[in-house]
C-alpha cells in the first residue's frame, strides 16, 4: 500500500476531496518526521511508537577487499507496534 492508496480510501470513505486528504496525510508525516529529527518520540495511540536510537560506531569490512572500514556511529528511526497492531497482524 502506499500513501496514493492511503489517500484515495479515505478519501473515498469520508466524502472529502482527495487534493485535501492528501495536504493533510503528507503534514502528519512531515510533523512525525520533525518529531523524530530534534529526537522527540511520537506515540500513536493504538498504533505504535516511533522514536530514534543510537547506533554505536563500528569496525566494518570492505566485502569486496577484505579492507576494515571505519562506520561511524549514527541515529536511526524505529517504530514499535501498538497492541491493537500486534493483534491484527498476527
Amino acid at each position: 500500500m502506499t500513501k496514493k492508496d492511503i489517500v484515495l480510501q479515505v478519501a473515498n470513505e469520508t466524502g472529502i476531496k482527495q487534493v485535501d486528504v492528501k495536504k493533510v496525510v503528507q503534514r502528519t508525516l512531515d510533523h512525525i518526521v520533525d518529531a523524530l529529527a530534534k529526537g522527540e518520540r511520537v506515540e500513536l495511540r493504538n498504533f505504535g511508537v516511533f522514536k530514534t536510537k543510537s547506533r554505536r560506531g563500528r569496525t566494518g569490512r570492505n566485502p569486496r577487499t577484505g579492507d576494515e572500514v571505519p562506520v561511524p556511529p549514527k541515529k536511526v528511526a524505529v517504530f514499535k507496534p501498538g497492541l491493537i497492531m500486534k493483534d491484527k497482524v498476527s
